[in-house]
C-alpha cells in the first residue's frame, strides 16, 4: 500500500501589527512616482530658488497624501480579488491585518492633508489635485477593468502630476515634456500588464477582467512601438529645451528604455516597476548619468 506524500506546506508570512500594516498598505515605495512633480522647477532651471522649492516640496507632500489615500481606497475595493492574486493577497487589507473601516478613515484623513496642502498653494493646485483624485476614483471603479483604457489611465495621472509640479512653482513646463512623461508612463503601464500576464498565466487563466483583452504578443507589439515613440519625443524635448545642449542626455534616456525592454522581454519582470527602477544596477546608472548630465548643464547654460 502506497503512502500518500505530505500536502505542500504554503510558508505565510508573520502577521503585522496595525500600526506597520497601515503603513505597509500606504505603499510609500510607490511615492517615487510623485518625483515627477519636482519637473517644472528643474526643467525650469530654477534650481538656485528656494522658496519655489518649498513649493515644490509641499506639492510632493500633497501628492504622496493623496496616491496613498487612493491606494487604500483600490485595495477595500480589491480585497476579494487580491485574496487570490499570488503577490496582491499579502496586501494588508487582502490580509485582514487592517481593518476596512480604519482604512477608510485613513484614506479621508490623508485626501483632507492633501487638499489642504493644495489650497495653500493656489487655486490651480486645487484644480489639479482634484482631477487627479477624480481619475484615481474612476480608475479603481471600473476604467482599469477596461482595456488599453487602463494604462492610457495611469499615463494620465503622471502627465497630471507633472503639470501640476510647475503650476504649485508657476513655471511653464514644455508640451514636449509632458508628451514624453505620457509616453514613458503608458510604455511602463503596459510592460506593468506583461508582468502580470506572465505571472498569472493570463493568456490561458486571465487574473482579472482587463487582463483577458491583453496578450503577450499584443503587449510587446504596443511596447516596441511606445518605446521607440517615448525616445523620439525625448529627443524632440532636448533640440526645443531651455539649453539645446539636453541632447547630450538622450543616449542615457535610449539605454534606459532599451535595459527596461531586455527585462520585460528576456526576464519576464516587469510587474513592479519601482522595484526594476530602483534595483536594477545598469538602470540606475542611467538614471544617475542623465541626472549629473542634466544638471551640469541646467547650472552652466
Amino acid at each position: 500500500m502506497s503512502v500518500p506524500e505530505p500536502a505542500a506546506v504554503v510558508e505565510l508570512r508573520p502577521r503585522r501589527g496595525p500600526v506597520k500594516a497601515a503603513v505597509v498598505a500606504l505603499r510609500p515605495r510607490q511615492w517615487s512616482k510623485n518625483l515627477l512633480l519636482f519637473a517644472g522647477i528643474v526643467f525650469a532651471a530654477k534650481l538656485g530658488d528656494a522658496g519655489r522649492w518649498g513649493e515644490a516640496c509641499a506639492i510632493f507632500v500633497a501628492y504622496c497624501a493623496a496616491s496613498s489615500a487612493a491606494y487604500l481606497l483600490n485595495d477595500l475595493l480589491d480585497a476579494d480579488d487580491d485574496r487570490l492574486h499570488p503577490v496582491k493577497r499579502d496586501r494588508p487589507i487582502a490580509r485582514g491585518e487592517l481593518d476596512p473601516q480604519h482604512a477608510l478613515v485613513l484614506a479621508g484623513l490623508l485626501a483632507a492633508a492633501a487638499f489642504a496642502i493644495a489650497a495653500v498653494l493656489g487655486f490651480s493646485s486645487v484644480l489639479f489635485l482634484l482631477g487627479f483624485v477624480a481619475l484615481q476614483l474612476a480608475y479603481s471603479l471600473g476604467l482599469k477593468r477596461i482595456v488599453l483604457v487602463d494604462v492610457f489611465v495611469i499615463a494620465g495621472l503622471f502627465v497630471i502630476r507633472a503639470a501640476a509640479g510647475a503650476a504649485a512653482v508657476d513655471v511653464r513646463i514644455s508640451p514636449w515634456l509632458l508628451v514624453c512623461t505620457a509616453l514613458l508612463a503608458l510604455f511602463l503601464g503596459l510592460a506593468k500588464r506583461r508582468g502580470e500576464l506572465v505571472l498569472v498565466h493570463a493568456d490561458e487563466t486571465p487574473g482579472r477582467e482587463a487582463l483577458g483583452g491583453y496578450s503577450l504578443t499584443l503587449v510587446d507589439r504596443l511596447l516596441n512601438v511606445v518605446a521607440a515613440a517615448t525616445a523620439g519625443a525625448y529627443v524632440a524635448y532636448t533640440v526645443t529645451a531651455h539649453s539645446t545642449w539636453m541632447v547630450l542626455t538622450a543616449p542615457f534616456v535610449v539605454l534606459g528604455l532599451g535595459r527596461y525592454l531586455v527585462l520585460v522581454h528576456r526576464h519576464d519582470l516587469g510587474e513592479e516597476p519601482e522595484e526594476i527602477l530602483l534595483r536594477d544596477l545598469p538602470i540606475l546608472a542611467c538614471i544617475a548619468g542623465w541626472a549629473v548630465c542634466a544638471a551640469v548643464i541646467l547650472a552652466v547654460t
